[in-house]
């Protein structure tokens, strides 16, 4: 079992590092602008149902700003009117959602810029919303009761999107929001990661990051938590990777492997990932099928020690790589700070302040790390090559995912507040 667990995962670090010959590209996978398209970040507020538009790179001015819960009152009557609709709605307020509702987890723009594809966790569905009207283009009620994480195809064309209540992960046509494929994983599915060839989509779960169970001796309670690795055609099962084993093996057995956000090297030979409760991240190398570094980032003194007041688990939640492969970019959620650590050496620079830290992503021009600052409304930019801050813009009510999209070259936005 050992040695054929093995050979699968050759073969998949075999096909990536095919995939990717020639300059590395950016860490987020994201299709070339057309003509008449714009580059552009998009900035999921959570908590206000609205998505910032800002430029991707340069001051990071704000362009407009959309709704994403424009059909908000049609929803709310379907969850009013189904008893069990509304626990869940209730559930994803008082416990994920801190009190609040949750309306913008993850987005990406259609190829064509003239759409957003937003999955509303709180609605349990993915929409698409016309950025020129403003109305839901088309709707995909999730299985279960909350959708999550997505991710985009290399070409833009289809979009993954976690189903946390249900343990699948649907793939669905981003123009017209039909069903592709899906396929089941482990407890509470969360990041997605599209390979740059598109051949494969890998996703983490997570388990129960809801429970007061948090110390180690009660890790095993949060459930089965593992890496599923997919091909991304006929939607079949490729590998299962327990990070469980592998964390032992490096001597880690009081680690959570539940695994958190994720980015690939330029090559996709090593994966660097965060893990619940930990301040640092891990080095996984694909074919030999091994952890082979740490890193522990520095503890904010301020910082409760009690797990329990840790945001779903996390210590640390965010991570990105610059195109060349020789920084990575970390946002300390709980510790208050977002930094730049030297890939090789594995230094970190300058610890930026940052209040909640949610996310980490890379400009429209390679040049910056760009991280949502949940507790400040507000992205602030960090320069790859000094560590240092670039900028911070304000944003709307509790900033979360960032991910780079296109919109069309005259648009404007019906908010530029």
């Amino acid at each position: 079992m050992a040695a054929s667990r093995t050979r699968h995962l050759c073969s998949v670090a075999v096909a990536l590092a095919l995939a990717v010959a020639g300059p590395a590209a950016a860490a987020s996978a994201r299709p070339a602008a057309a003509d008449g398209l714009r580059e552009v970040l998009f900035v999921g507020n959570n908590w206000d149902g609205t998505a910032d538009v800002i430029r991707s790179s340069g001051d990071y001015a704000k362009i407009g700003r959309i709704s994403v819960v424009p059909d908000k009152d049609a929803r709310m009557a379907e969850i009013n009117a189904d008893p069990i609709k509304w626990i869940y709605f209730q559930a994803i307020r008082d416990s994920v959602g801190e009190g609040h509702d949750q309306f913008a987890d993850d987005m990406y723009s259609t190829p064509d810029g003239r759409s957003v594809v937003v999955s509303r966790p709180s609605f349990a569905d993915v929409v698409s919303i016309d950025l020129s009207s403003g109305k839901v283009d088309w709707r995909f009620p999730v299985a279960g009761y909350r959708a999550d994480h997505m991710a985009v195809s290399p070409d833009g064309t289809r979009v993954a999107v976690s189903a946390s209540t249900a343990n699948t992960v649907h793939v669905l046509d981003i123009a017209t929001g039909r069903q592709l494929g899906s396929f089941k994983t482990g407890d509470k599915p969360h990041e997605n990661v599209f390979s740059k060839d598109g051949r494969y989509i890998w996703n983490m779960s997570i388990g129960d990051v809801n429970t007061d169970l948090d110390g180690p001796g009660w890790d095993w309670t949060k459930g089965d938590r593992h890496i599923t690795v997919v091909d991304a055609t006929t939607f079949k099962q490729v590998e299962v990777i327990d990070m469980r084993q592998r964390l032992d093996a490096f001597g880690l057995k009081d680690f959570s492997d539940a695994v958190r956000p994720a980015v690939f090297s330029p090559d996709e030979s090593k994966l660097y990932f965060q893990v619940s409760f930990f301040n640092g991240f891990l080095e996984y190398d694909v074919a030999t099928d091994k952890i082979t570094r740490m890193k522990t980032l520095p503890r904010n003194p301020a910082t409760s020690e009690d797990r329990t007041t840790w945001v779903n688990d996390s210590r640390h939640h965010g991570i990105s790589m610059n195109p060349a492969g020789t920084r990575l970019c970390v946002a300390g959620t709980m510790d208050d700070y977002a930094t730049v650590v030297d890939r090789a050496s594995l230094q970190e620079g300058p610890l930026v302040p940052a209040d909640k830290p949610y996310w980490a992503t890379v400009s429209g021009d390679g040049k910056d790390c760009v991280v949502s600052e949940s507790g400040a409304d507000q992205v602030t930019a960090i320069d790859f090559a000094t560590g240092r801050k670039v900028a911070s813009i304000a944003v709307g009510d509790h900033p979360q995912r960032v991910r780079l999209g296109h919109v069309r070259a005259d648009w404007t936005g019906p908010d530029a507040s």
